[in-house]
């Protein structure tokens, strides 16, 4: 099947090999990537492009760390106050839609009620990379709050100007609730602006209010929009309606690299209303509804040459014997680390351990599969869609049409759910094929079994650790070997002075990509489950032994905080009941998590209570971060306990619900969720690294209630065995 790179784009990093149907590299020699640096911008005010413009803003956006500088690309100050606010960034159901206000808000001096943000249309928005990998909150928020603080010192101007102060007095004035005040007397933002656009630079020197002094961000405020979503009234790109509108369908081929050798259209073409044609090896149909569709999908007759490829049963040692160019060790590319002598440190050891652990694929199961609405008009593109990077899209339907991508236009409405998932753009160049033979606009949504099939999944993996450890518990050797799954959070956060550490990419049976928090669950769950084990080699308790070897004490500040509201060793374990602790740090934040699980003789298990502990700097919205991690937490169960992609010669064998098993009401428990509000720290995202830990912790306390160590991923695909 095909060669597929793993893709993490938090690295800003590519491998060699193009992720199918998904090549960045076109897009990164047009724009290369700004440089970061820990949880901030390493350049955060940029010089605007000398490139042509459209609407406004730049066609190029920013390129070679270059972004829009003049405030009016950013927000807008219409005559009756209220802000537009204008960002690249998708919402994807993380709520960065209010975070982001709360952030201008903050710095305008306005209430957040006024702040509308105009998101992911690359038309209208300065380009963006795309949203993952944590960015939006210590990225864009930055941005945006420096883009509000530029807009209130341009409003002050304009204030000075208005009420004929000089420049020496100008610090009498007071911006507060969107208006301006002077000597009794205020006038509202709008007054000022006009409706005009400001056209002052955001300066790189501008102070940004410390968030020890939030009076709006750092607040749980409502979500923004909350009651159109609730109600029903927002449109997903599901939802979208375009005069004249078809629907469309993708014939597909019979399993994967399967070949067309023959193809009859003739009675899907006699259906009433439907355009079905051949476009290469793409066939495609448009019909005047749903229904119709279906009925003409259905009448295409053809043939398809098929050829043996993998199963899930081999899979393990398949990317064990396939493994391909890069990856390595030494902190290069992929991650990665080689410290000491690995061989001394094990022949010093009083306990020596080697384990195998794997991660099986899973898929993203989204709650709004794919959908693209595609309209051609007087040469001109335009698509609405669902994804996560709207002008990476936006390239790919250029290249794809050879249009320039000035004649492309991608709107994202609020989009239900991508989890890393919706990065390309596939669905939308279908769509645009089929908009093409059939002259109208056409709607293409995929059907859960297509989302099943034809999106791409979360990598398997294998994992191979050796390591030694003294019997006061001192860890002196750590070998670590990740084939195929990724290198995020490869890395140990505990202290050992020997080390060895590497990723080793494969040659991927199923086609893969981003997930939330990518590689760091499998890298997580093979070192947190190896530490438990290591643990009870020495007789040491499971939290004491990762006191014992951890000095990063942001992560040991969050490991006491889910102990103790765990009341870890405060009671002791019920016949059948175990608990288990899991730690972990990605993307500049960090979570523990506690579980505790009941398993009685006929199998069945259960999930009982969940405590976990998260710290991402600076808290910009509690109740929304309290979301995102109980959020996490619930998708985390469904890949530690039952999800899992089960596939023989290229075919999915359960691309349904039915026989993927995601999360259940009934498999919920009640999770307890504390906030560690670094104040001091720039905020980082929020939006993985707490699904990290909660495999392990599950594993760690099956093997306390059981006795029985699962190293594999999921770990109880049909019970306790």
């Amino acid at each position: 099947m095909n060669e597929i790179a793993l893709f993490e784009p938090e690295r800003y990093e590519l491998s060699a090999a193009p992720l199918y149907q998904f090549d960045l590299t076109l897009e990164l020699n047009r724009r290369r990537f700004f440089e970061v640096v820990g949880c901030g911008l390493a350049v955060l005010l940029l010089v605007e492009s000398d490139e042509a413009q459209e609407s406004g803003f730049g066609r190029r956006g920013f390129r070679g760390g270059q972004r829009p500088m003049q405030i009016g690309a950013w927000l807008h100050v219409a005559e009756d106050d209220a802000v537009t606010v204008f960002t690249g960034k998708a919402e994807v159901g993380q709520n960065i839609r209010t975070s982001l206000a709360q952030a201008v808000a903050e710095e305008l001096r306005t209430p957040v009620q006024k702040v509308r943000m105009l998101m992911a249309d690359t038309e209208r928005t300065p380009f963006d990379m795309g949203t993952f990998g944590s960015r939006s909150t210590p990225d864009m928020g930055r941005q945006l709050a420096r883009v509000g603080a530029a807009a209130r010192e341009a409003l002050l101007d304009l204030a000075a100007e208005h009420f004929a102060i000089a420049a020496a007095d100008r610090g009498r004035l007071q911006a507060a609730d969107g208006k301006i005040t002077h000597a009794g007397t205020a006038i509202g933002y709008g007054q000022l602006t006009k409706g005009q656009q400001l056209v002052k630079s955001v300066a790189a020197e501008l102070a940004l209010v410390p968030a020890d002094k939030w009076a709006v961000a750092g607040m749980s405020v409502s979500k923004v929009d909350g009651r159109e979503f609730v109600t029903g009234r927002h449109k997903y790109a599901s939802d979208i309606s375009r005069p004249g509108m078809l629907y469309g369908k993708v014939f597909r081929p019979a399993a994967f690299e399967a070949t067309l050798e023959s193809l009859d259209l003739g009675d899907a073409q006699a259906v009433e209303g439907v355009v079905a044609f051949r476009d290469g090896d793409f066939v495609g149909l448009a019909a005047p509804d749903e229904l119709t569709a279906e009925r003409a999908l259905e009448a295409i007759h053809a043939t398809w040459k098929t050829k043996p490829q993998p199963s899930s049963e081999e899979l393990f040692a398949y990317l064990r014997d396939n493994t391909s160019q890069g990856g390595g060790g030494g902190g290069g590319r992929f991650g990665g680390r080689n410290v000491g002598s690995i061989e001394d440190g094990l022949a010093a050891a009083d306990h020596q351990l080697k384990q195998t652990y794997t991660v099986a694929y899973i898929a993203h199961a989204p709650l709004e599969p794919r959908a693209a609405v595609a309209e051609w008009a007087d040469g001109r593109l335009t698509v609405w869609t669902g994804t996560q990077r709207p002008f990476g899209v936006r390239g790919e339907l250029a290249q794809a049409f050879g249009l320039a991508e000035d004649r492309v236009r991608v709107i994202v409405p609020d989009t239900g759910s991508g989890y890393g998932g919706k990065h390309s753009g596939e669905m939308a160049v279908e769509a645009a094929r089929i908009a093409r033979a059939a002259g109208k606009p056409v709607k293409l949504v995929w059907t859960r079994e297509e989302e099943f099939t034809w999106a791409y999944f979360r990598p398997a993996g294998v994992i191979d650790v050796a390591s030694g450890v003294r019997k006061d518990g001192t860890l002196i050797a750590w070998e670590f070997t990740n084939y195929n799954s990724g290198g995020s959070s490869i890395n140990s956060p505990y202290e050992v002075p020997n080390q060895r550490i590497a990723f080793r990419p494969t040659k991927s049976p199923l086609r893969q990509g981003s997930y939330r928090a990518l590689a760091a669950t499998a890298n997580t769950f093979a070192r947190e489950t190896h530490i438990d084990e290591l643990a009870g080699a020495v007789g040491m308790d499971p939290l004491e032994f990762r006191r014992a070897n951890l000095k990063d004490d942001r992560l040991r500040a969050v490991m006491e905080a889910a102990a103790d509201a765990f009341g870890w060793g405060a009671r002791k374990d019920e016949a059948g009941h175990g608990r288990g602790i899991a730690i972990g740090t990605e993307k500049g934040s960090y979570v523990a998590t506690c579980a505790e699980v009941r398993a009685n003789g006929n199998g069945a298990l259960q999930v009982v209570r969940v405590a976990a502990a998260f710290e991402c700097g600076a808290v910009v919205n509690p109740l929304h971060l309290k979301n995102q991690v109980e959020g996490a937490i619930v998708m985390g169960l469904g890949g530690a306990l039952h999800e899992e992609i089960k596939f023989a010669d290229g075919r999915i064998s359960n691309p349904a619900f039915s026989g993927y098993r995601v999360p259940r009401f009934r498999d919920v428990p009640p999770i307890e969720v504390v906030l560690v509000n670094r104040q001091d720290l720039p905020s980082a995202g929020a939006g993985e690294t707490p699904i990290i830990a909660i495999a392990p912790a599950i594993g760690n306390a099956i093997f306390a209630a059981t006795g029985t160590r699962l190293r594999s991923l999921p770990l109880v695909p049909k019970g306790l065995g």
